[in-house]
């Protein structure tokens, strides 16, 4: 199976620019064979969580249309972050688009405490089919913690899908740990991170894929655009360039 990992700088708050945004990477992952494309963590609105209750977007909400339907005609799934309602608040949550499907949400897990007071936490985690894969998503801080990919492993996840905006102290971090959580769990591991600014940071990139064994397949840069094409047949990871329309 192949599943690519989206590296890109949302634009602040601007829900229909990032929209298009998503699309055109969508074509270009799709063009490569990819069957299900990540995104970074809230990629639709950016990592911004002091605008999480002005830009919260439903699942249901007509602004997503255009992604199901691109879903629909490429015949790829699409992790995509986004600020979810919540009974008590705003999630941080992963809308996950199927082909011809109903949309599946999930919602981080644990929180960082600089997140605390923008939003609350989910409480059920995911393992859902893609292709041949049992997929299990982990949105950034919770991945770092081994319990989250044991839980998920334990469920039956085989790949992990972590979602992330990582400043480059935070993507050293992951590094150090996401080979370990690989050979710990026997998942593969691929991570997409955002690029540019970001709420009080700027995103470190540097999107990588892990085999089960803790390997680096490959990652891309740690400040362009781009798409990591992680082939699980192949045991391989490539970087192609990401290309937006002036």
């Amino acid at each position: 199976m192949k599943l690519c990992a989206v590296q890109l700088a949302s634009h602040k708050g601007d829900l229909a620019g990032n929209v298009h945004r998503h699309l055109h990477a969508m074509e270009q992952a799709a063009a490569l064979d990819a069957e299900l494309v990540v995104f970074p963590e809230l990629s639709l609105s950016g990592y911004e969580p002091t605008l999480a209750q002005r830009v919260v977007t439903a699942a249901d909400d007509v602004l997503l249309r255009p992604l199901q339907a691109q879903c629909d005609r490429l015949a790829v799934t699409a992790a995509i972050g986004l600020p979810m309602p919540a009974a008590a608040g705003v999630h941080i949550g992963m809308l996950i688009l199927r082909p011809r499907q109903a949309p599946l949400l999930y919602a981080k897990q644990r929180l960082h405490a600089d997140e605390l007071p923008f939003f609350v936490a989910g409480a059920q985690p995911l393992v859902f089919a893609a292709g041949s894969l049992q997929i299990a998503p982990a949105i950034c801080y919770e991945s770092m913690f081994i319990e989250h990919a044991h839980s998920v492993r334990a469920l039956g996840a085989e790949l992990y899908l972590v979602s992330v905006a990582k400043t480059a102290k935070g993507v050293a971090e992951g590094f150090a740990h996401y080979p370990k959580a690989a050979r710990q769990s026997g998942m593969a591991v691929l991570m997409a991170n955002c690029v540019g600014a970001a709420d009080n940071f700027i995103g470190a990139g540097q999107s990588a894929a892990w085999d089960a064994q803790g390997n680096l397949l490959g990652q891309l840069d740690e400040h362009s655009g781009g798409l990591l094409l992680l082939d699980t047949t192949r045991n391989s990871a490539q970087a192609f360039a990401l290309e937006f329309a002036p």
